[in-house]
């Protein structure tokens, strides 16, 4: 069995060098740590068994808050499962690894917050220069009085119309509340 093709190369080559064979890896491919519920993270923390290591390549690629990072290591501790970051084994008992851990666990939000910020400063600019203007109509205005037109002379179904424009009869149907039609 090979790595998950989609999974990085440097990724690999990190997990290879802490000892992860490809049957023991779970993936997560286009969600961010900042999600809990990732299906991934859920059939890894499944799959542990007490004795067990967990291996991460990153505090981060576990979760990107501190409550979530240690609701998981208390629920692993609970099991009897070890967390290995990096090649380093957490040891929740000891104080300098819970102090490491929680500094680590810090970061990792900060630096999620940091991403959150700038997604929405970027998306503030781009709406103050015009480029992002939201959901765009599936008609246009005058493909919209041309539907409206074809609807009036009853010649067609609407599901007829909705495969005519290339749209979902709900469009249809709204496009036809629009112009004030109620004989849908």
């Amino acid at each position: 069995m090979e790595f998950s093709p989609n999974l990085p190369r440097p990724l690999r080559n990190a997990l290879i060098a802490l000892g992860v064979t490809p049957e023991k890896t779970f993936t997560d491919q286009g969600l961010a740590g900042t999600n809990r519920a990732r299906p991934g993270l859920r059939e890894a923390l499944a799959a542990c068994r007490a004795g067990d290591t967990l291996v991460v390549t990153k505090l981060d690629r576990l979760a990107r808050s501190l409550r979530d990072a240690k609701d998981i290591v208390d629920d692993l501790t609970l099991r009897e499962v070890k967390l290995s970051i990096g090649g380093s084994v957490h040891d929740p008992t000891d104080p300098v690894g819970r102090l490491l851990f929680n500094v680590l666990a810090m970061v990792a939000e900060f630096e999620a917050d940091l991403i959150r910020a700038r997604t929405r400063e970027g998306m503030q600019v781009a709406k103050a220069a015009g480029r992002l203007r939201g959901k765009q109509p599936k008609l246009s205005p005058a493909q919209e009085k041309h539907l409206i037109e074809v609807h009036q002379r009853g010649e067609h179904t609407t599901a007829q119309i909705a495969e005519l424009f290339s749209v979902a009869r709900s469009t249809v149907y709204r496009a036809i509340q629009r112009a004030g039609d109620t004989a849908a």
